[in-house]
């Protein structure tokens, strides 16, 4: 409940506003026995106020003092009153007439202030409002302070909060330091509308009785209940939850509830423990209506090096078979587990150590009880070094896959992965050298293994001409050691390979120049830039090294000036080749639009490794280029293509556009690659995809959004495609409800995944969010 805690601890009347300003004063000027007059003068007494209307005779006699707390401490107090009243028979100070009190940051407003110096009792009567230092407002009727101003009673509360949520109850009451509310009520939501006439609000929490337990530092509930739209909804009747004067406690929190058709009914209640300040476990027990129940438990811990997490879940049941047929054995029923941990920890200044563990017993385990939909699950321990001018990396990973497809046998073991850059400046000639020292080791169960070590070294050099164009000078040079065993395990011959040692020098060298021209255009400013790029290298070994890292080679706007078009070490494009693009950006008032086209002929008449259907097999190279189109923050276009260099055909097709605004939008993503590329080569086959979705605000609150995703490759541009051309990959329908204190939604989606079958078919999801509740 919002800063609930914050009511029975300071706003509670005048507690922290009015109690510790009126405690602890003295008074030691002379006093009438019938003064009154206007006051606004800052005090150490709450209820002193120097009057011109104080008679002669009476000058001079001292007024009682005020009763002292323990430590005799004195808090300055900023006091004001339309007139004071001093009644020395009854021993009261009356203070009348649009009442202000400020200490520290707690600001009293009221009618009447009344303080019994005889019995110590204040009493705050009329329109009794508060204001804290954090914002929030506290209205009363009658506010009685007692007990040295430490015990207190109030009717009629009302507390605003400064993030617009309200606490009210019919009375309030604090002795020896236990706070209880009597009919108490919470909640964030309106309850005027925009033409200032009451309502409903949307959901509220009430309850009989509220206690504040200083000792336990928690808040317990009695008779408490959810209401939404003035229906009881949900009784609450053991909610508690830490005050927050002290630091979180163990207990039970809110319980979870799910439906779908795999498991049936769902009911999770975590238990949260503290275990001490820097450590937390949370055990949830999983029960459902459909299969066993399931045991989850996630541990924290944070110290002076790091912070880390574990989760894991366990359960026992009966794994579904990816790929079910007539003749598909039942599974017996067995331990089904997944773990899920990570962490980071900072040894010094420079030095990170950060690891990830995720394992799961069967495939299905994770998607089955919605823990992860992910295909691949990955676990890594990186150890990195970083300061200005360096970066050392020693890392191990791991992997696991989940797909139809996947043979874990051949599943990589990357360890260890070691990778080390310096940057220093170049003597004599000028510009900045990185060098590069890289070891690889990948091992499988039952697939091929490859060992790889290289050190490298890169010049660069940018000057500006006389002319005002750029010009980028590079160098590299490398040195290669592989070791490979089994080579004939992988399936796909270019990635293989020759077993046993192998070596290869690699030596480049490039120059690219470009020239910007900028001008005027249409009211804005356009930049127009030639860029021409010439690359020099020797032939260099490469089937003979296996490819494990520069396999999904494609050529691309982002690579088209690349030193090597490779997207990794272990494949080097040896050919000596001339590029050249241009680069047009326009500017104009709310409009923006870049631009870039290029092409790339190689110099060489050696056949390339480069595969058909890359765009870089033949000397002369496709067409490539991207277009970005922004208008205002209502449309982003983003065009990406390349044309086949001989008859323009399009061979690949992207477009990733957002039109709208934040409220009412369209999103439309299309992929059609259309490569003409080997079948064989599984890291290249062609597909086209389209992804749209939306949503429409039709209402103030009411919104109604959805998503698809719909597989359009065809036999014919993929044969080991499954899709018939229109194969839908999901759909998502939804209707939501969001206004400022409530988020009301329902959503249906249908999966037509093929990777796992128990993920087919339609779900429907409920949602309810009560904002600020448990905040």
């Amino acid at each position: 409940m919002k800063k609930l805690d914050f009511l029975c601890l300071t706003a509670l009347p005048l507690l922290m506003g009015l109690a510790a300003p009126a405690a602890a004063q003295t008074e030691s000027r002379p006093a009438s026995q019938e003064a009154e007059g206007a006051a606004h003068a800052p005090t150490s007494d709450p209820l002193r106020a120097t009057s011109p209307a104080t008679s002669g005779a009476d000058r001079g006699r001292p007024a009682p003092a005020a009763q002292a707390t323990e430590g005799n401490e004195t808090r300055q107090v900023a006091f004001a009153s339309d007139q004071v009243t001093y009644d020395d028979k009854a021993d009261l100070v009356t203070a009348s007439g649009d009442v202000r009190m400020d200490s520290e940051g707690n600001k009293l407003k009221a009618d009447k202030v009344v303080w019994n110096r005889k019995t110590d009792e204040a009493r705050a009567i009329g329109n009794v409002r508060l204001v804290t230092p954090e914002g929030h407002v506290l209205y009363g009727d009658d506010v009685v302070l007692t007990n040295a101003m430490k015990d207190a009673v109030a009717n009629n509360l009302l507390l605003v909060l400064e993030d617009g949520g309200r606490i009210a109850a019919v009375k309030a009451v604090r002795k020896d330091g236990y706070t209880t509310l009597y009919r108490a009520a919470y909640t964030p939501c309106a309850v005027l509308k925009p033409s200032g006439c009451p309502k409903n609000p949307t959901w509220e929490i009430t309850a009989v009785k509220v206690l504040q337990d200083p000792t336990r530092h928690r808040i317990y509930y009695e008779g408490a209940s959810l209401d939404i739209l003035g229906h009881r909804i949900i009784p609450l009747p053991f909610l508690s939850h830490p005050d927050g004067s002290a630091n979180a406690s163990s207990g039970f929190l809110v319980p979870d509830f799910k439906y779908n058709s795999r498991n049936g009914l769902e009911l999770a209640v975590p238990y949260y423990l503290r275990l001490a300040p820097n450590r937390d476990l949370t055990v949830t027990p999983h029960i459902y209506t459909g299969v066993l129940p399931m045991l989850q438990a996630n541990y924290r811990q944070l110290d002076h090096l790091g912070a880390f997490q574990v989760g894991a879940w366990l359960t026992y049941g009966r794994p579904i078979p990816l790929i079910v047929t007539p003749t598909t054995p039942i599974g017996s029923q067995r331990a089904r587990f997944a773990l899920d941990a990570n962490g980071r920890f900072q040894l010094d200044p420079y030095w990170t150590v950060t690891a990830a563990l995720r394992y799961a017993s069967d495939r299905t385990f994770m998607a089955r009880y919605d823990i992860s939909r992910d295909v691949r699950l990955r676990s890594v321990i990186n150890a990195e070094r970083i300061d200005q001018d360096s970066y050392i990396s020693v890392a191990g990973w791991v992997f696991q896959g989940l797909r139809v497809s996947d043979v874990q046998g051949l599943q990589p073991i990357a360890l260890p992965a070691v990778d080390a850059r310096w940057r220093l400046p170049a003597p004599v000639v000028g510009g900045v050298i990185q060098l590069q020292a890289n070891s690889l080791a990948i091992t499988r169960s039952a697939g091929q293994d490859t060992q790889r070590a290289f050190a490298s070294a890169l010049w660069e050099h940018r000057s500006i001409t006389g002319l005002g164009q750029e010009l980028i000078l590079t160098g590299y040079a490398r040195g290669d050691v592989y070791h490979t065993a089994d080579a004939a395990a992988t399936a796909t011959p270019i990635y293989r390979g020759i077993d046993g040692w192998h070596g290869r020098a690699i030596v480049a060298a490039a120059a690219e120049i470009r020239w910007p021209l900028v001008g005027e255009a249409f009211g804005g400013t356009q930049l127009l830039t030639p860029r021409v790029q010439l690359v020099a290298t020797p032939p260099t070994a490469n089937l003979s090294i296996p490819n494990e890292d520069a396999r999904s080679v494609d050529l691309e706007d982002s690579n088209l000036f690349a030193l090597n078009r490779f997207p990794g070490y272990d494949r080097w494009e040896d050919s000596s080749r001339v590029t050249y693009g241009l680069d047009y950006a326009l500017e104009l008032p709310g409009v923006s639009i870049q631009s870039t086209i290029g092409q790339s002929y190689r110099l060489n008449s050696r056949a390339s490794i480069l595969p058909q259907g890359t765009g870089l097999s033949d000397p002369l190279s496709d067409i490539v280029g991207r277009t970005t189109v922004k208008i205002g923050r209502v449309l982003s276009i983003v065009h990406r293509f390349r044309v086949d260099k001989n008859d323009l055909a399009v061979r690949r097709n992207e477009i990733d556009a957002v039109i709208g605004g934040s409220q009412t939008y369209a999103t439309i993503g299309y992929l059609h690659l259309h490569r003409n590329i080997d079948q064989s080569i599984e890291d290249l086959r062609d597909r086209e995809e389209l992804r749209l979705s939306g949503r429409i605000k039709f209402l103030r609150y009411w919104s109604i959004f959805g998503s698809t995703t719909i597989d359009l490759t065809s036999k014919k541009e993929d044969p080991l495609s499954l899709s018939d051309g229109f194969q839908p990959i999901r759909h998502r329908l939804g209707l939501f409800y969001d206004d400022e204190c409530i988020e009301l939604g329902v959503t249906w989606r249908r999966d037509y995944d093929t990777s796992t079958t128990f993920k087919r078919g339609n779900t429907f999801l409920f949602r309810v969010a009560l904002k600020n509740l448990g905040r």
